[in-house]
């Protein structure tokens, strides 16, 4: 497989987890045992491998052999040539999509394997912030030998482009500190929010100036967070160091 991999430094090798659970799309070249008609491939793809589907892991992967549900956001066929389908699909975390290929061929009763496979998305990442590790390697020579850092903040992208799939939080400078302790966020310390959060929910707690200070689990919906008191998100990965909002 080939694409978008993102890959943390640092302080934010902590969003890893938050990423792993994002989001995926793909690209890929499925090649099918026989030749099977158009409108009937369309409509067995729509029928069952669109929306909520049952999956069992293949033998060789890093999870439970075991029957899981996942979600296939859209599937979409750019190219039929003979018995190789070329399509782009958008799935759940954790959805195989060669053994979401070799289930489509035995659901067409002709067999089907993968032969190409690239992605194209991972979480907020996509191929329009892709850099190659040449591309990586050649922006830090540029840094050493020039003093100039441009290319390199390019191909290194703050932490904060990590969490823009999730649901956000924005807090008062007050309470910054704070959980940068690692302190459980408290309503009050809340100055806005996205207004779709569910309790259970991961979520980015930010500052008024669009820096991550955190991520946590909510605790409730942002409906309840607007009125009333108590915990609004438990934290878990503290990203700012402590001092920076320090009240004097």
């Amino acid at each position: 497989m080939t694409g978008v991999l993102p890959i943390a430094l640092g302080r934010a090798t902590r969003i890893v987890q938050a990423l792993l659970t994002a989001g995926k799309g793909y690209i890929a070249i499925m090649h099918l045992h026989k030749e099977v008609e158009e409108e009937k491939l369309k409509e067995t793809i729509n029928k069952y491998f669109v929306g909520k589907i049952q999956q069992v892991p293949p033998l060789k992967s890093s999870v439970k052999i075991q029957l899981r549900k996942r979600t296939v956001y859209y599937f979409e066929i750019l190219e039929i040539d003979g018995k190789d389908v070329l399509f782009k699909v958008g799935t759940e975390a954790g959805t195989y999509i060669r053994k979401l290929i070799h289930d489509i061929g035995k659901k067409l009763n002709t067999g089907a394997h993968m032969a190409e496979l690239r992605r194209t998305k991972a979480g907020p990442f996509d191929e329009t912030t892709l850099f190659t590790l040449h591309e990586l390697a050649d922006a830090y020579s540029f840094w050493k030998e020039e003093k100039n850092n441009k290319f390199l903040r390019k191909v290194i992208q703050p932490v904060e482009n990590g969490v823009n799939h999730l649901s956000k939080i924005w807090v008062l400078d007050t309470t910054v500190e704070s959980i940068c302790h690692g302190v459980d966020l408290k309503i009050p310390g809340i100055s806005k929010l996205n207004d779709n959060i569910n309790k259970d929910e991961t979520v980015a707690i930010m500052t008024l100036k669009e820096e991550l200070v955190a991520l946590g689990t909510a605790q409730t919906t942002s409906q309840e967070m607007m009125g009333k008191r108590g915990i609004a998100v438990k934290t878990e990965k503290v990203f700012m160091q402590p001092g920076i909002y320090k009240i004097l």
